[in-house]
């Protein structure tokens, strides 16, 4: 984003609002006695940062990742697990979480990229599967049932116990992931995950290690995943194989759809709205609440192609796929 106002569009306009009402969110929430907004907007934003690793591959690499959720689910265990052992120490966590989950997604890219299309879609959702499973396993964790944090992390002066820092702390790691991903995406490395994503053939016949450039993306969206996993198990204070489901594999794609593919800040717009909704909609409807969201986004899909971000669009923003 631009620090020039004069040269801002309705875009950077609206992504410097929401910026400035998330920041006053536990303002609001102090002034109001409202507690409770801060741990359903704290939950958006841990979803955001995961949305926002997904976009790095499906919106910008055209790779529709049906097991994204797993490294969610791995980045949650890593904490977890720490923690379990009665180590709380944020500054181990979040590293561990980072590079385990990174691992685990080098390894699967090497497999999963060797495929395509609606194969690529399939084998990363069997191997969410294995490692959903898997988790189904630990038996000394809690096995299906999950576990219950003991202490949540601290990192230094930061203790994510109190909800206001936790709040906080999300925050500045979701706008950090907002300059890292606008960064990646507008950098050589970027516009060759996006050439390769429009024309494989012609990024090849370039010279282009198109495989390579592919599997350092995927590698880099599922190991800042596993940051959002342990964010994740310190704002429920609790882990389980739930976490790496493919239906909140699924999640993560409508969050991304929903805000718009191909837009920086379109996840964010999308877990906004899609935590928001669902629990104003699940509070007004109780168990019937998915017989109105589920035709919603059949609704966004067919008459907002690009999401939230066709918004702009229409009131005179960019169209060049890129937030300021």
């Amino acid at each position: 984003m631009s620090l020039d106002i004069r040269s801002w569009g309705v875009r950077e306009i609206f992504n410097f609002l929401l910026i400035t009402i998330l920041a006053l969110v536990p303002v609001y929430s102090w002034m109001s006695g409202n507690t409770f907004i801060i741990t359903l907007v704290t939950r958006a934003l841990v979803y955001a940062i995961a949305a926002m690793s997904l976009n790095l591959i499906m919106g910008y690499g055209g790779l529709v990742s049906f097991g994204h959720a797993m490294f969610l689910g791995i980045g949650g265990y890593a904490a977890g697990i720490m923690a379990f052992h009665g180590n709380t120490n944020g500054l181990l966590q979040f590293p561990l979480a980072f590079f385990v989950a990174g691992l685990f997604a080098m390894i699967i890219g090497a497999l999963s990229l060797r495929t395509r299309g609606v194969y690529f879609i399939m084998i990363t959702l069997a191997f969410a599967q294995m490692v959903y499973f898997a988790g189904v396993g630990l038996e000394a964790y809690g096995a299906d049932d999950g576990m219950t944090l003991s202490r949540r992390s601290r990192l230094g002066p930061i203790d994510l116990a109190d909800r206001n820092q936790l709040y906080l702390f999300c925050l500045a790691v979701l706008l950090f992931t907002v300059w890292m991903m606008g960064r990646i995406v507008n950098s050589r490395f970027g516009m060759v995950l996006r050439g390769a994503k429009s024309n494989e053939t012609r990024m090849l016949a370039l010279g282009f290690p198109v495989f390579r450039y592919r599997l350092a993306a995927f590698t880099m969206a599922g190991a800042w995943c596993g940051i959002a996993g342990a964010l994740m198990a310190n704002q429920a204070a609790f882990v389980s194989p739930a976490m790496m489901h493919w239906v909140q594999s699924g999640d993560l794609i409508v969050i991304v759809v929903m805000g718009g593919i191909n837009s920086l800040f379109g996840p964010v717009y999308g877990a906004l709205a899609f935590i928001i909704v669902e629990h104003q909609l699940s509070v007004w409807l109780k168990d019937t609440w998915q017989l109105v969201f589920g035709p919603m986004i059949v609704l966004l899909a067919l008459f907002a192609r690009n999401g939230l971000d066709d918004l702009f669009k229409l009131m005179g923003g960019r169209k060049d796929g890129r937030d300021g």
